[in-house]
C-alpha cells in the first residue's frame, strides 16, 4: 500500500514536474543537448532546452554552463543531479509496484484523489496507465484527504494521489512519493491594488477580507490556510465560505475578497469556468525580519 502525493513546499514551492527532472538528467548524463533530445528523448532540441530553461527559471539558479555544443553541470546542477535521480527512481518504484500489483491478477485497481489534482496528475497518468494495462480496471474515488487515508488503511483503496498533509505526525504507517511542486498564491480581483504585483507578504494579504472553501467539507483546506500564515501574527478573517473553487475564483472575480489559490487550481478554475477566469494570482511570500548588526 502507498501513497503518492503533491507537495506543498513551505510558502513559495516550484513548479516542477517528472519530465523536467527526465530531461535535465538526460541532458547532463549526455553532456550535450541535442545528443539528449535525439538519442535518450526522442523529440526535438528546442523543446529539451526550453524545458531545461523553464526548469533553471523555476530553481533560480544556472543548473548548466554552455561551452559550444556541450553542456557541464554547474555545482548547483551537480546537487540538483542526484536529488533529480533520487526522485526519478521512486516514480519508477511507485510505477514498478502498481504493475506487478496488475499482474498478480488482479483486475481492479481502486485509486483515491483530490479535485486539485485531476487534470494535472490523474488524467495524464490514468490515460498512460489504461494504455499499458487495458485489462485493468481502474476505479476512481473523489474524497476528501481523511477519507483517502482512512481508505488506505482499511483496504478501500489501493493508492490515491492527494495534497501532502500539513502534519505528517497521522500517517506515517503510509508511503509517499513526490510528484510535483508548486507555487501557493493569492487570487485577488482583476483591479485590486495587489493584481500588478509580482508576490505579496503574508502579512499584507492577512490584511485583507478572505473568501473560501466551507470548513466543515475542506478542512485540509483551512489546515493549510493556518500553517501558511502560522509565521505572522495577523491572521485572515474568512468572510464567505463556498463549496467548491469555482465559487471561491468567482467570488474573488467579483470583488467579495481575496483567496488562498494553489497555481494549479487557480488555473483549472480559469480554465474549465464557464466565465473564463478574469482574477489575477500572485505569489505570497514571507519577509523575514532583518537581523540587526
Amino acid at each position: 500500500m502507498f501513497l503518492v502525493y503533491l507537495c506543498r513546499v513551505g510558502i513559495v514551492g516550484s513548479t516542477v514536474e517528472l519530465r523536467h527532472l527526465r530531461y535535465f538528467v538526460a541532458v547532463a548524463e549526455a553532456e550535450n543537448v541535442l545528443r539528449a533530445a535525439t538519442q535518450i528523448l526522442h523529440i526535438s532540441q528546442p523543446a529539451v532546452s526550453r524545458q531545461i530553461r523553464d526548469l533553471e527559471d523555476e530553481l533560480g539558479t544556472q543548473l548548466f554552463e554552455r561551452t559550444g555544443k556541450s553542456v557541464r553541470l554547474t555545482d548547483a546542477g551537480s546537487l540538483f543531479l542526484k536529488e533529480a535521480r533520487a526522485v526519478l527512481e521512486r516514480a519508477d518504484e511507485a510505477v514498478r509496484s502498481v504493475l506487478a500489483f496488475a499482474q498478480a491478477g488482479e483486475t481492479e485497481l481502486r485509486v483515491g484523489y483530490t479535485p486539485a489534482l485531476r487534470a494535472q496528475i490523474l488524467s495524464p497518468a490514468l490515460h498512460v496507465f489504461q494504455r499499458e494495462m487495458p485489462k485493468v480496471h481502474v476505479k476512481l474515488h473523489d474524497w476528501s484527504n481523511e477519507k483517502i487515508v482512512t481508505g488506505l488503511r482499511d483496504g478501500r483503496l489501493d493508492l490515491a494521489f492527494i495534497v501532502r498533509p500539513s502534519k505528517r505526525g497521522d500517517f506515517r504507517d503510509l508511503r509517499f512519493e513526490e510528484l510535483l511542486r508548486e507555487r501557493i498564491g493569492l487570487a485577488v480581483p482583476p483591479n485590486h491594488p495587489f493584481a500588478g504585483r509580482r508576490s505579496v507578504s503574508l502579512a499584507d494579504a492577512a490584511r485583507e477580507p478572505f473568501v473560501g472553501l466551507t470548513r466543515e467539507d475542506f478542512p485540509d483546506y483551512h489546515a493549510y490556510l493556518d500553517a501558511i500564515f502560522a509565521p505572522v501574527k495577523s491572521k485572515p478573517q474568512l468572510i464567505e465560505e463556498y463549496d467548491s473553487m469555482t465559487s471561491v475564483i468567482s467570488a474573488i472575480e467579483a470583488g467579495t475578497g481575496v483567496g488562498r489559490c494553489a497555481w494549479l487550481q487557480f488555473r483549472q478554475s480559469s480554465e474549465t469556468g464557464a466565465t473564463h477566469s478574469r482574477a489575477n494570482a500572485t505569489v505570497l511570500r514571507h519577509r523575514r525580519a532583518k537581523r540587526k548588526p
